[in-house]
């Protein structure tokens, strides 16, 4: 695995680290009158870093710039809809998105485990 898949993962990790956050704040605030539920999407933020990370120096090259994932910009939702007749957060659908965001960060944190215990294999010989 090369050096900027780990900071890809490593990004992904700081995208889980914010939804979480996000999706917390939405779980507390289940019963706060008039809350707007708050989002943060992986596809809004990896098509406006994808769109702006391709720049050419040359027609006949393409040279990808590292995306700059610093800032997850969050949206709140404008659904009418009041799932709990106080606010539009469905607590239902916040557990649903912490666990498929938790399996997310496991899956990123485990990846990059991984990679740097073969890194370590490697420099204590192979086991030898």
């Amino acid at each position: 695995m090369s050096g900027s898949n780990i900071k890809l993962l490593e990004n992904f990790i700081d995208f889980c680290s914010v939804k979480n956050k996000v999706i917390s704040k939405n779980i507390a605030n289940v019963g706060t009158e008039n809350y707007k539920r708050e989002d943060v999407s992986f596809s809004d933020v990896l098509s406006q870093n994808i769109n702006s990370a391709i720049k050419s120096s040359n027609s006949k090259h393409i040279k990808i710039v590292e995306p700059g994932f610093n800032q997850f910009p969050r949206s709140f939702s404008n659904e009418v809809y009041n799932a709990s007749g106080i606010n539009n957060v469905e607590i239902e659908k916040e557990m649903g998105e912490l666990a498929k965001n938790t399996l997310n960060f496991k899956f990123a944190s485990r990846k990059i485990s991984a990679h740097f215990k073969s890194l370590q294999s490697v420099i204590k010989g192979g086991g030898q």
